[in-house]
């Protein structure tokens, strides 16, 4: 799977652009503000169909324009393929066409084309932030992968919504409390489906991602992952049926405190990974460079997964990946990545890759050097 083509227009900074891309490593020089980063967000928008930095579709457009173009043409599905996506000022709804017919919405028309796992910066806090950013990792993941869990992780966060609401009133109105059994009951299935999906998941990328350390780091460190949930449940990676009578065991011991507190205290909407680099925890004392290289390794770890479930292996998307990676690293995302296509930016001009094209970012202009 790769992007052949990137026509844009309107696009951010871009008021024009067509490139042609490499099939192995595209690189993208130049300073802060040139438009590095909005090209690899064009890229991701004909995947997932969002925008990873802007709230507002009219946030892409540019300065004065009343709509933006990004149309690409990908090698998916052993065939070439345009997608192509026009976006509007004001609330006119975008329009969206696959190989020149228009559709109706991404997630049913779209979805599944065109696939790219994308690193930012930002993805650092998934490592050293609270859980939060953790588990949606986790869930991301596993709704594009396994059919069904979207649903599980939608209906249980209903379910958990509806409890929390109880709680927080039955104290003006007690008969609540009988609505109680039955929520648990159901928040428990749906949950030991949660925990059983995320653990088998993590387990897989964590041993995806150990081996992609490695050859990152040069061998002199080992990083594991933990999957954290609730003291009940043994193992995470048991029986769901085990992981259900389990949650049910904790909702007992919480009743009480439930009650008093006001809200549902526990379950895998608190769940958590931790990582370990040679035995110690990464949140704790790991450094700016060995994190950017464990968060670069998930994503490496991620593409694996993907290739492994699809057969296709999706274009991955490092943004400024290469700043506080020491010359060994920095050489094996730019010459020693395998298996598909790359795009990465980085701000230092010296930089070159021997596995495909180098292109120069100026002001919303694209030049190969």
């Amino acid at each position: 799977m790769r992007i052949e083509n990137l026509y844009l227009r309107n696009f951010r900074n871009y008021e024009e652009e067509n490139l042609e891309l490499s099939a192995g490593v595209n690189l993208f020089l130049g300073k802060n503000a040139q438009g590095k980063t909005n090209f690899l967000e064009a890229v991701n928008y004909l995947s997932t169909g969002r925008s990873f930095r802007a709230r507002k579709e009219e946030e892409m457009l540019h300065f004065g324009a009343e709509f933006a173009e990004i149309k690409g043409t990908v090698f998916t599905h052993e065939r070439d393929m345009e997608l192509r996506a026009i976006l509007f000022a004001g609330r006119k709804p975008r329009q969206l066409y696959l190989n020149g017919v228009k559709q109706k919405t991404f997630s049913q028309n779209m979805a599944g084309e065109f696939l790219t796992v994308l690193f930012c910066p930002e993805d650092l806090l998934v490592l050293k932030g609270g859980s939060s950013p953790r588990r949606r990792l986790l869930d991301n993941a596993l709704s594009q992968l396994r059919k069904g869990y979207e649903d599980a992780l939608t209906e249980y966060s209903r379910l958990l919504e509806h409890k929390n609401r109880i709680l927080k009133d039955w104290h003006e109105d007690s008969s609540l409390l009988e609505l109680l059994p039955d929520f648990n009951l159901r928040l428990c299935r749906f949950g030991a489906e949660l925990i059983h999906s995320r653990a088998g998941y993590l387990s897989a990328l964590a041993e995806k991602a150990r081996e992609h350390h490695l050859h990152c780091a040069g061998g002199g460190e080992e990083l594991t992952f933990s999957y954290l949930t609730v003291p009940e449940v043994e193992d995470p990676h048991g029986a769901k049926e085990d992981i259900f009578r389990a949650l049910i065991k904790q909702v007992e011991r919480l009743h009480r405190a439930e009650l008093e507190s006001g809200s549902c205290l526990a379950g895998p909407h608190k769940d958590d990974f931790e990582v370990f680099l040679s035995g110690k925890s990464l949140k704790s004392y790991g450094s700016q460079g060995q994190t950017r290289t464990a968060a670069i390794s998930l994503k490496l770890a991620e593409r694996d997964l993907i290739l492994q479930d699809t057969g296709h292996c999706p274009v991955l998307l490092l943004d400024d990946v290469l700043s506080e990676l020491d010359e060994k690293r920095q050489d094996f995302i730019l010459n020693r990545l395998e298996g598909g296509q790359v795009l990465i930016t980085c701000c230092e001009n010296d930089r070159r890759t021997e596995a495909g094209k180098v292109f120069s970012v100026t002001d919303g202009r694209i030049a190969v050097i």
